[in-house]
């Protein structure tokens, strides 16, 4: 009885209530014209949702509803899900498996020492400091998954990064000041590396 009560009382605090994802699956009916039956995006400049992570997810789809984040994409789609509804939906794509790509051959020298070493000279830090060298991402810090992105997409983030026209939290700010350094062949080598990073 005493430890039920502390299971409930811990739950309360930290939030360790399981979503539900067969019910994010139900939920993600909507979300498959543009992001694919398991998450995995057939568009390039829509993003590919499998395999990213439960928080960071939950978190941007949440900045969407509230309109803090702006995706004329998205505008409506979410009005009649609940916290509750995100949080599963966000399951079910963290528990989708990413599909792979490939990066193109003459951008990976470039895209790969950006990626590990970043650039001393311009005060470009390597992605990896974030983001980890195979590209998962870190879920407690809520920073997300790139490996295996649709390379349109991450070349319009990082460009909309250096335009400062997304700056929505804390990390994109931080991204606002590394962005605002790349050209774009670098940003091309970049989003084709993450493209085919395993």
């Amino acid at each position: 009885m005493y430890l039920r009560f502390l299971i409930v009382l811990f739950s309360c605090f930290f939030n360790l209530e399981a979503a539900d994802i067969s019910n994010g699956k139900q939920k993600s009916s909507t979300c498959i014209a543009c992001h694919g039956e398991d998450g995995n995006s057939q568009v390039g400049l829509w993003p590919s949702l499998a395999g990213q992570n439960q928080k960071y997810l939950t978190k941007q789809l949440k900045l969407m509803k509230s309109g803090e984040r702006v995706v004329l994409e998205m505008t409506g789609m979410l009005d009649g899900l609940s916290d509750s509804d995100i949080e599963d939906i966000s399951a079910f794509y963290a528990s989708s498996k990413i599909k792979m790509g490939q990066a193109s051959i003459d951008l990976v020298d470039l895209g790969s020492k950006l990626y590990y070493s970043g650039n001393f000279e311009k005060g470009i830090p390597a992605c990896t400091a974030c983001h980890s060298p195979r590209g998962l991402g870190n879920a407690q810090a809520a920073y997300p998954l790139l490996s295996g992105q649709q390379p349109e997409y991450i070349a319009k983030t990082l460009k909309d990064y250096r335009l400062a026209t997304r700056m929505d939290t804390e990390a994109s700010k931080i991204m606002v000041s590394i962005a605002y350094k790349l050209d774009d062949k670098e940003i091309e080598a970049l989003a084709s590396f993450i493209h085919g990073l395993h």
